[in-house]
This record gives structure tokens, C-alpha cells and sequence, in this order.
């Protein structure tokens, strides 16, 4: 005989972007929201979000309906901003928020000063995706992990089996084909950083992909860097049984039918998986989440890497459920014109559809359904199969791009909209927690009831008379159970019902009436009572920033070069460079160049990758081998290793150092040298060096931005047979590759040791001008990042920034050289005074 399932229930995590849609979640069965504010610092700026003054109201509804709530503050925060954050902490610990949702390692360090009681959970933000990254996030304070969502089930898995943090999980919705944290697209091309949730998507954007300068032909395969949504319904009971404690639903833009569409489902999913019955749901069911929001459902990384699924290609837009195929265009007898269409799904009088007649999303006809016929007649009632005629209004489509073979989509249903409003704007409440009551009654004595809610809250309340005698009706269970159970329009519903009754005492109706009323009153007064928190009195900022201010002279300056390559080492040698980085593809070639340095009298360190995963720590132990002068670190797992074991680490741009606190833990924990954070503008990198000693900090002051770094691999998907590393031929070692975009910019793309790929922006970054500045205040480490560059190139940079550091020239006399030497020229980027934000786009 099989044996029982023993599952427990993962908490139900649904978005919130306003009122209605944190209605929407409680009603259909969520254990938590997680909303964000419209003060700033929360990752989806574009939300409408939440008033800071609302908050204690929002968190009392939450609590009184048995629900959690969750604040993201997910963003990196500059220097003159963290007395406005540690402000709203201490307003989010005093309304009673359950946790805070944090990307800034030095925002955690603050919450956990301010005040101890307040949990944290590190944001998916924070690119934690192994156990030994985890282990450095704990010391922070953190309570909760929200992985990247980039792991697959059989990872989180291993993560669970050596770490004893709580993991949470994405299960449903958008999925950013970047590493979430690590995404730079959007402050590289327009100033609007995804890492202060601004994000642009410019990965919704189409792009063409050029192997060795030849354009490739992928017909109608443009979106190359838009990932299909996330949907893990079917994959629930395998997270349960990996250990995830939370299962969070993306959405935070969504309307509020669509979080009461995906939680309902959810909410029947989790609770199936933990019943031990199976997970399914009918096609219908399915179809209606699709149309809610739907890029396409696949199951993201969850299943391991597929990068073809994960990525068609063909679309980056909603597009909601296959309808079927145009098979003719036909005349309308009473004018216009119809297309048959042979159906793959059910479509009715008031459905929106969408003709696939373009590659181009913009380009695209559709509109809703005005008629539909069937053998000849019109019907209003669904059709289901066959083949319907379709018409619309007047004009809505244009006609002489509607052809046969063109697929259609049916993007909205007006009566699934309707039904999902029911179900969180009514008056009542849907969604009810269990309230058990205990009742003593003895002559003599006052009548006493205990009711204690599932969600916690409990409360006692007693007559105010001891209880006479009965002369004709004395007091029954049954009549203690009707009338206390009588609880209408409260957010509760009778659980367990225990009556002690002594004797025959006599109770009237309205006395247990107003019993009722003052056990409810009582309850929902503890359900939105804060609870007390140990707050810092005085502003903590003072004791937790750097107090080593370091020398503000001008010092005798280094540039170091990063190089990716045999051929570019052995210039930057010949320059004369004397410290070097190396970020090789192939890590079997280090020790190569460790000798190639070392021999020509040059220090070198090595760089790690940005991301590690499970079975990934013998990269470390190779790295480690190879006699480097020290490494420069990517991720808190790197960070952890080396400085454990005695040899030097630079932490790089990818920790995201954008203040003082993240500055001042990441060398606690090690780092030498910290490199500032490729999120600062030129006024913030300013603010930043005024902060912190000057000795701590490297400036990265030439380089071609990495805007994506991604877990999907573009070789892969359309350069290969294969559907991972392990069957892909690995073209990205044979073959130079870039992606155009849309307005003729030509990116290069490299993949890693990981087979990750990072596409770079076109145009190199150069911070010349700024520089002088950053010498007068203290500053003497900086950077050079080589891409593809070629030797003479190598020899015209170095020269030009060496000539600067000496003051021989001038940051504008560099800026120019540099711009009328190559070819798509150069650009301020980040350290643009006066940036443009819509110039992504």
C-alpha cells in the first residue's frame, strides 16, 4: 500500500499594486500580500502602490482578514537617501508590517539597527542562488530568501538540503530573462535603473542576431530576449516536497482580475498538493488564467534550462489563448466582411481577438468580436468547434492584411472579467476565517466565551449578571452554536464549538447577542493592534556608517586594465600596465595568464562569474589553483571563499555598492577594494566618495556597459540543434556574435564558464570627464574594461587615460579622441550630467 502524503501547506504569496487587487488576493485565498509604496524605493515604480500614511491601515485590513503583509523597500539606495529610508522604516515597524523585502545589503543593515523585531527578506533582487551566498545574507539579519528565479526545482532542492533558511519562491508571472539585481539595459541605454524600479524591458524589444558580421534569418523569431511567462501550477506538490516555504505570484502591474485569477487557482493547487491529490486542472481552467495576462505559459527554469522553450521568440506581448487559424475572409451579407476562422478554443459575441498579421506587435489587427456565425446564422451563444465567422465593428480591422493561415488570439472575455469582479467587490466577505468558540455556563457564575481565530487573534468576554436559573427554557449547545454562530458580515466563520454547561442556566437571546457583538469588536481590535516593537529611539545612521574617513589629498594614482584575452593581455603587458584583471571565457586558460603577468613583473587577479549555483563551488577551488595576486569577486559566495582563506579579493560592480552601508559590510567582510556600483549617476558616485574613505573604492572608468546577464543563452536557442550545455555544440566558441536592436546598434553577446551570456552595450563608456573631480576628492584606483578591443586600440586608451591620471590632458580633450576613434563612437552612460530617460525607448 502507497503511503499517506505528508505535506505542509507553503504560504500563498499574491502582489498587490492598489486596493483592489489587495482585495482581490484576500478574497481568493491568499496567506500574504507583499505591495510596495509610492514613496519611492519598491521595485515596481510604475505600480500605483500605496501611501506611506496608509500603511497602518493597509496592514490592520491585512491582519484582521488572517492575512500577512509584506513592504518592499527592493531597491539600492544612494547616500541622501538613507535618512528618508531609515524614516520609513521605522513607520513600516511601528504599523506592524510582518517583513520588509530588501535588494541593498546596507537597507538591511539599517532595518536591523532601527529595529530588531522588524523581519527581513532578502529580495530576489539580492541574486541569491546558492546555500554559500545565502550563509553571507544571513549574517545580515535576514529571516526569509527569495531565490532567483533562475533555479531549478532539483537546485532549490540541494539549497533546502544544506541551508536552514526559509526559501520562497516565484511560481507565476513575467519572467525577466536577466538576473534580477544584476539587469544594467535600462540605466546603460536611457537612465532609468531596474535596479530602483524603473525598468524599461527593453528585453520586450525585437532584435536580430549577426554570427562573425552575417546577418542570421530567423523568419519571424525577432523577440530573442523575451521569456515566456512562469506558470507552476502543475509544479506545486514537487516545490512543496523541495522545501519552499512560500510560493509568490509576480504581478504587481497587473489588474486586480488578475490576482483573483491566479490566486483562486493557486490557492486550489496548494491545497490539493497538500491533501496528497492530484494537481490538475481542465483546459478551460487553464485558458482562463491565459487571459488574465499570458506571454505564453511554460515553466521557466523550474524544470532546468530549455532555452528554446523559454525564449520562441515570436512575440513579447499579452496575447492570451490560441483561438485558431483564418481559413477565408468572406463577405458580410449585410456589409463588411467576416473570417472564418477554424476554432481551437470557445469564442463568443464580446470577445477580444488579435490577428498574428505581423511580426511586428505595433502592426497587429484586432478588436472584439461584434457577431458570430455558424452554418449560416448568428449565435449568441459560444461557439466551441468547427468553424465560425467572425465580424466586427466598422472599421475595426483592416481587412487586406487579415489572410488565411494567420493565427488568431483571443485576448479578453468580458463574462470571465465579470465573474472574477464577483469574487472580491461584494459586500460580504468571501474568503472567512475559521473562529473557534468555547463556552463555560454555570448558575451562578457569569456566562464566559473563549474564541481564539486561526490567524491568532484571541479574546475572552463574560455577562455582566451571573446566570439565574431556568424556570421553562433552559441553555442548550445547540442554542449557544446558532446564536454565537451568527457571525454575517464578519470575516469569520464557526470552526470548532465546545459548550461546558453546568446545570440548567438560563441565557437571554440578547444577552448572547451582544456577547457576540463585543467578541467580534474585541477580535478585530486585536487583529489591527501593532504589536509592540523595540524601536531605536535616536537616528541609527551615525553608529553604522563608515567612521574611517580616509585621506582626502590627492594620492599617486593606479589604472588597472581588465582584459579578456590572450592577445589582450599581451598588449596591456606591453604598455606597460603593471596590474591587470582577467575575465576569460575559458578559466582552463588562467593559469596561462597568471604566468604571462607574472613574468613580465605585472600583478594580476582573476575574475570569478557572477552567478554561483549549486555545484558550482569547484570553480571557486580552480580559480584558486592558478596563483593570482587576488580575485575579483562577483557574488557573496566568491566573497565569503577567499577571504576565508587568506587571499586578497576586490568585490565588483555586481555587489552593487551605492552607499556607505553596503560599503562599509562589504569590507568588514574582506573586500580590499570595493568597485562602485554602475547604478550611479555622476552626482551619486560623487555622494558616495564623500561618504566613504576614498582608499576604499575603484572606478571603473572605460568600459562597454553589461546591460544583460542572463541564465538563457541566445547560442543555444538560435545557433544550435541543442536545448542546453549539454547538447548545444557550443557555437559560442566558434563564432562572434551580436545582437541588433532596433534602432541599428549592434551589441555584442559572450557567453561565460557557466554558459551564461552577457550581452554589452554597443558604445563604450567613458567617465573622462568626471575624473579630474574624482582625483581632487582622494580617489586614486581606477579601471579600464577591455571588450573586444584590439591592440592598437588598447595602446590608444591606455595612452589617453594615462595622460589624464598624469594631468597632460584633459577629461574633455580624452572624450573627444575617444569619440572620433570609433566607429559608433563613445558615451558619458551613467555619468551623463543630464540624462534622458526615455531614450531606450
Amino acid at each position: 500500500m502507497s503511503q499517506p502524503i505528508d505535506r505542509r501547506a507553503p504560504e500563498l504569496l499574491a502582489p498587490a499594486g492598489d486596493r483592489e487587487c489587495l482585495r482581490a488576493a484576500i478574497e481568493n485565498g491568499a496567506d500574504a500580500v507583499y505591495f510596495g509604496l509610492d514613496s519611492g524605493f519598491n521595485a515596481r515604480a510604475r505600480a500605483k502602490n500605496f501611501a506611506v500614511d496608509d500603511v497602518g491601515e493597509v496592514i490592520a485590513l491585512l491582519h484582521r482578514r488572517g492575512v500577512k503583509g509584506y513592504v518592499t523597500v527592493n531597491t539600492l539606495a544612494f547616500p541622501n537617501e538613507l535618512a528618508e529610508v531609515e524614516r520609513l522604516v521605522r513607520v513600516l515597524a511601528a504599523a506592524g508590517v510582518d517583513a520588509v523585502l530588501v535588494q541593498d545589503v546596507g537597507v538591511a543593515r539599517l532595518v536591523r539597527a532601527v529595529c530588531p523585531e522588524l523581519s527581513i527578506h532578502a529580495s530576489t533582487q539580492m541574486t541569491l542562488t546558492s546555500a554559500e551566498c545565502i550563509a553571507v545574507a544571513a549574517s545580515l539579519g535576514i529571516e526569509r530568501v527569495v531565490l532567483a528565479r533562475e533555479l531549478s526545482i532539483r537546485e532549490i532542492k540541494k539549497i533546502h538540503q544544506t541551508t536552514e533558511m526559509p526559501l520562497e519562491v516565484f511560481v507565476h508571472g513575467a519572467l525577466c530573462v536577466a538576473y534580477s539585481g544584476q539587469c544594467l539595459t535600462s540605466e546603460s541605454l536611457g537612465g532609468r535603473s531596474a535596479n530602483r524600479g524603473q525598468c524599461a524591458q527593453a528585453c520586450r524589444l525585437p532584435y536580430e542576431v549577426l554570427q562573425d558580421g552575417e546577418k542570421i534569418e530567423l523568419d519571424d523569431v525577432r523577440y530573442l530576449l523575451s521569456p515566456q511567462d512562469l506558470a507552476a501550477f502543475a509544479l506545486v506538490p514537487e516545490l512543496i516536497d523541495a522545501g519552499v516555504c512560500s510560493l509568490k505570484i509576480e504581478g504587481r502591474l497587473k489588474t486586480p482580475e488578475y490576482v483573483a485569477n491566479i490566486t483562486r487557482h493557486y490557492r486550489t493547487a496548494i491545497d490539493a498538493a497538500v491533501a496528497g491529490r492530484p494537481v490538475e486542472f481542465a483546459p478551460r481552467e487553464i485558458e482562463d488564467m491565459e487571459l488574465s495576462f499570458s506571454r505564453g505559459f511554460s515553466p521557466g527554469w523550474l524544470g532546468g534550462c530549455d532555452h528554446k522553450m523559454l525564449v520562441p521568440g515570436h512575440s513579447s506581448a499579452k496575447r492570451g489563448v490560441p483561438l485558431g487559424i483564418v481559413r477565408r475572409i468572406e463577405r458580410d451579407p449585410r456589409g463588411g466582411q467576416r473570417a472564418v476562422v477554424e476554432l481551437a478554443a470557445s469564442i463568443k459575441r464580446g470577445d477580444g481577438v488579435m490577428f498574428d498579421c505581423s511580426s511586428d506587435e505595433k502592426q497587429r489587427q484586432g478588436g472584439r468580436v461584434y457577431e458570430v456565425f455558424q452554418r449560416g446564422r448568428s449565435i449568441e451563444e459560444p461557439a466551441t468547434s468547427g468553424f465560425a465567422g467572425l465580424s466586427f465593428a466598422r472599421e475595426a480591422i483592416d481587412w487586406p492584411r487579415i489572410e488565411p493561415g494567420q493565427q488568431v488570439w483571443k485576448t479578453d472575455d468580458p463574462e470571465l472579467t465579470t465573474r472574477l469582479r464577483r469574487t472580491f467587490t461584494g459586500a460580504d466577505p468571501v474568503r472567512r476565517t475559521r473562529l473557534d468558540i468555547a463556552v463555560d455556563a454555570a448558575i451562578g457564575i457569569p456566562l464566559r466565551i473563549r474564541a481564539t481565530a486561526v490567524s491568532g487573534e484571541s479574546c475572552w468576554v463574560e455577562s455582566a449578571e451571573p446566570l439565574a436559573e431556568a424556570q421553562r427554557h433552559p441553555l442548550t449547545a445547540e442554542v449557544l452554536r446558532e446564536q454565537l454562530g451568527r457571525l454575517g458580515a464578519s470575516p469569520y466563520e464557526l470552526g470548532q464549538f465546545e459548550a461546558k454547561i453546568e446545570g440548567e442556566p438560563m441565557v437571554p437571546l440578547s444577552v448572547l447577542g451582544k456577547l457576540r457583538r463585543e467578541m467580534l469588536a474585541l477580535l478585530d481590535q486585536a487583529a489591527a493592534t501593532p504589536p509592540e516593537r523595540d524601536i531605536a529611539a535616536d537616528s541609527v545612521l551615525p553608529k553604522i556608517r563608515a567612521t574611517d574617513e580616509g585621506t582626502r589629498l590627492p594620492r599617486q594614482t593606479t589604472i588597472r586594465v581588465l582584459v579578456r584575452s590572450f592577445a589582450q593581455l599581451d598588449a596591456a603587458l606591453a604598455c606597460g600596465v603593471s596590474e591587470l584583471y582577467a575575465d576569460f571565457q575559458d578559466i582552463r586558460q588562467y593559469a596561462a595568464a597568471v604566468g604571462m603577468a607574472h613574468g613580465a613583473g605585472a600583478k594580476i587577479f582573476i575574475a570569478t562569474p557572477r552567478i554561483q549555483k549549486p555545484d558550482e563551488l569547484g570553480i571557486f577551488r580552480v580559480l584558486a589553483r592558478h596563483g593570482a595576486d587576488g580575485i575579483l569577486v562577483r557574488n557573496l559566495a566568491g566573497l565569503d571563499y577567499y577571504t576565508a582563506r587568506g587571499i586578497t579579493v576586490v568585490a565588483d560592480f555586481s555587489l552593487n555598492v551605492t552607499n556607505e552601508l553596503s560599503a562599509a559590510w562589504l569590507r568588514e567582510r574582506g573586500a580590499a577594494r570595493l568597485t562602485a556600483s554602475y547604478d550611479l549617476n555622476r552626482d551619486q558616485l560623487l555622494d558616495l566618495v564623500a561618504a566613504v574613505p576614498p582608499e576604499w573604492l575603484e572606478i571603473v572608468i572605460h568600459q562597454h556597459m553589461p546591460m544583460f546577464h542572463m541564465e538563457h543563452c541566445v547560442f543555444c536557442a538560435v545557433l544550435s540543434p541543442g536545448t542546453n550545455k549539454t547538447n548545444c555544440g557550443r557555437p559560442c566558441d566558434r563564432h562572434e556574435v551580436h545582437l541588433r536592436d532596433h534602432i541599428g546598434m549592434e551589441h555584442p553577446l559572450t557567453a561565460d564558464v557557466g554558459c551564461r551570456n552577457t550581452l554589452f552595450n554597443a558604445i563604450p563608456q567613458s567617465a573622462a570627464e568626471i575624473v579630474p573631480l574624482l582625483i581632487e576628492r582622494g580617489l586614486a584606483d581606477f579601471r579600464i574594461e577591455l571588450l573586444s578591443d584590439g591592440p592598437d586600440e588598447i595602446r590608444r586608451i591606455v595612452g589617453l587615460y594615462r595622460d589624464l591620471l598624469a594631468g597632460t590632458t584633459t577629461g574633455q580633450a580624452v572624450w573627444r579622441e575617444l569619440r572620433a576613434a570609433n566607429r559608433v563612437g563613445v558615451t558619458r552612460g551613467t555619468l551623463e550630467e543630464r540624462r534622458n530617460p526615455l531614450a531606450i525607448l
